[in-house]
């Protein structure tokens, strides 16, 4: 008679440690939630809306504490994209310790756009960390039908 043997997968020592890492982390951010691995990602996250309108599309990305000077803004065959560099200080000074930590990265965001747009009147504001973008419609011609002559 035949036993099924579960065989142990090539990368079974990876799985492993990947398991042991997951359990020490989950374990290590309950007691010490301000060091939190997912915190520190979503402070250097960019949630974007996209929201199409009758002559314009308009983007709105949520950017706080960046400044105009560490956007860059391009589009290139359609996809717009924007890239933000994020620097932030906190320090805490008692008397028995200190404790400073910095917080920095750059992160990207791309959106890709109908063919339709206007490129030469995009145009972008930064008011109260919300960056807003609106993304111009090519005029249609309003006469959908043309005569052609024959030749």
């Amino acid at each position: 008679m035949r036993f099924l043997v579960k065989k142990a997968p090539d990368n079974f020592i990876k799985t492993v440690n990947d398991e042991i890492s997951s359990i020490l982390n989950r374990h290590f951010d309950n007691f010490y939630p301000e060091f939190g691995y997912e915190e520190d990602l979503e402070k250097l996250s960019m949630p974007v809306e996209v929201t199409e309108k009758e002559n314009e599309y308009d983007i709105r990305a949520e950017l706080p504490g960046v400044k105009k000077e560490d956007l860059d803004i391009d589009i290139d065959k359609n996809y717009l994209t924007i890239r933000a560099r994020k620097e932030e200080e906190t320090c805490e000074d008692k008397k028995a310790y200190k404790k400073s930590e910095f917080k920095y990265g750059e992160f990207t965001r791309s959106v890709y756009l109908p063919q339709d747009i206007d490129m030469d009147k995009i145009d972008a504001t930064l008011e109260h960390g919300v960056l807003k973008i609106k993304v111009p419609k090519l005029e249609v011609s309003k006469d959908t039908v043309k005569k052609i002559t024959v030749k």
